[in-house]
């Protein structure tokens, strides 16, 4: 699979408007997913993963009509037991994608 990267320019260059390209609608929806992943992230600690705190704060916020007892902390431990494949209580973003995928799947009525 060939995947190009989308960034950001070095700082004082101006942008190349005859290469400046709208994301499609599912591009942008994966650059939302990764951007808000990384806000929540490394607030307790590495930028590359969720603790459960921050886990816990993502959901609440930008999941509340999906993820059922969101606020609750035993809800949330036992979720995130279910997607920690290492059980080292952080959340990488494949691991984190598992809900992603989990939650589309059930918007979509493909889930069992």
């Amino acid at each position: 699979m060939n995947i190009k990267r989308t960034g950001g320019r070095k700082t004082g260059q101006h942008p190349d408007h005859s290469s400046v390209k709208l994301l499609s609608s599912m591009e942008a929806a994966i650059s939302v997913l990764v951007s808000q992943f990384k806000a929540f992230a490394g607030k307790d600690g590495s930028s590359d993963t969720l603790s459960r705190d921050e886990f816990q704060s993502l959901v609440v916020s930008q999941l509340p009509n999906l993820v059922k007892n969101a606020s609750d902390p035993a809800a949330i431990d036992k979720l995130m037991g279910s997607l920690d494949e290492n059980s080292d209580g952080e959340l990488t973003f494949p691991e984190f994608w598992q809900l992603i995928g989990a939650l589309a799947s059930q918007q979509g009525g493909f889930s069992k």
